[in-house]
């Protein structure tokens, strides 16, 4: 059984020879480029300089051999880039002022300035003391409340967007690049790229604001929602014909509905403004590429929404972060058995992977593993990405430990 046929019969809910793994596939199964290369170290491999595919999170695209090292089965195209393959041409040196000789794909994007901050085009900057970048409530505006909701001029909205679909030659860069990946590997392709439904609870102003403007105006976000999928559904209209027979996984949205103890908008306001249009674009995308698997994102405690996620049609969800909401990952299992396939939730990412010992790692990780295998559909990584803090053994463990169970 090779990696695609494994993960295929995972997501299939059939019995593999073990439970497939992922490292990178999506820009929240990944590992922050600052603990990359002492993994590549710790794993016995030549050093490299990282290349960081995400500069906002600072995540390392792996690569195919740290893949193989921990026998990983997805392969990812993101951003115009994958690791299936070396793609020198795409990639330039930047040492982030010093403190991390890498690779990124646009050097003039970064300024360094006097007290070792770097800034991002601009609107974004990591501190000399910070692993990641950041901007002034994460970039998004703060809602004064004697003020009018920030509503968009839908009829302007969507004149623009439909001034903008996805050009022949975008379609046609993307299936050679596809075809490339698929003829290089025996892992499953995982595409990040064109297939995004286009809404969530963030909108289009924010998680602080969106929500508030779902309860208060619903068929401005009806109305915005049907702009905005059809659009997306024009564009996998272009895209997935081309490249279907090459491609396992898209990611079709991803979204942060939970927090870490609840909800952040009630399941009755996914159940009318976000369930119909999920399910238009996700048969849709099922209508062209019966094959194809469709991935959901969604942070937090979202245990609440689970059935609705279901029944909006996807076929993946991650990142199973039981550890919020108070419920476990038996419950997750219990819940989603034979329905959809969790992605994700290996080992909880926010206490037992940076305070506990390579040895909790190990209990908890063949834990997880040894019950959600259980009839098929379980993916395993991290429930979110590993940080920069995060040892290299305690990363080799959880891999190694997953497979030998």
């Amino acid at each position: 059984m090779n990696s695609r046929e494994r993960v295929l019969k995972a997501l299939k809910f059939e019995e593999t020879d073990r439970v497939p793994c992922d490292l990178g596939a999506m820009r929240s199964t990944g590992i922050s480029c600052f603990a990359y290369p002492k993994l590549v170290e710790a794993l016995g491999l030549p050093p490299r300089r990282p290349k960081v595919h995400d500069t906002g999170q600072m995540l390392a695209l792996p690569d195919k051999d740290v893949l193989d090292a921990l026998d990983c089965d997805v392969v990812t195209i993101d951003g115009g880039v994958t690791n299936a393959f070396e793609e020198p041409e795409k990639w330039h040196e930047y040492d982030f002022g010093g403190r991390l000789p890498a690779r990124v794909q646009t050097p003039s994007a970064f300024h360094t300035l006097p007290d070792g901050t770097i800034s991002q085009w601009g609107n974004s900057v990591m501190p000399a003391s910070s692993f990641v970048f950041n901007a002034d409530h994460s970039g998004q505006p703060i809602l004064d409340l004697d003020q009018p909701l920030p509503l968009l001029d839908l009829k302007k909205y969507k004149q623009d967007i439909d001034a903008h679909p996805i050009t022949d030659r975008q379609v046609t860069e993307l299936k050679d690049l596809i075809r490339r990946v698929k003829d290089s590997t025996d892992r499953a392709v995982f595409l990040a790229d064109y297939c995004s439904a286009g809404i969530g609870i963030g909108g289009y102003c924010g998680i602080g604001i969106y929500p508030i403007i779902c309860k208060l105006e619903p068929n401005f976000v009806t109305e915005f929602h049907d702009i905005t999928v059809n659009h997306a559904i024009e564009t996998i209209r272009a895209v997935l014909p081309e490249v279907k027979d090459d491609v396992d996984i898209i990611l079709a949205t991803a979204d942060d509905w939970g927090t870490q103890s609840s909800l952040i908008s009630s399941p009755d306001t996914y159940r009318k403004l976000f369930l119909p249009f999920y399910r238009r674009f996700n048969d849709e995308v099922h209508r062209i590429a019966p094959h194809v698997n469709i991935f959901m994102h969604n942070c937090g405690g979202i245990y609440p929404l689970l059935d609705l996620v279901v029944d909006s049609g996807f076929d993946i969800i991650n990142p199973i972060q039981w550890s919020a909401g108070g419920k476990s990952f038996r419950d997750w299992k219990d819940c989603l058995r034979g329905r959809i396939t969790m992605w994700g939730g290996g080992v909880n990412a926010q206490h037992t992977i940076p305070h506990g010992s390579v040895e909790d790692v190990k209990r908890e990780v063949e834990e997880v593993v040894r019950y959600c295998k259980k009839d098929g559909g379980y993916v395993f990584c991290n429930i979110h990405n590993l940080l920069a803090e995060v040892l290299p053994e305690k990363v080799i463990a959880m891999y190694r430990t997953a497979l030998s169970v």
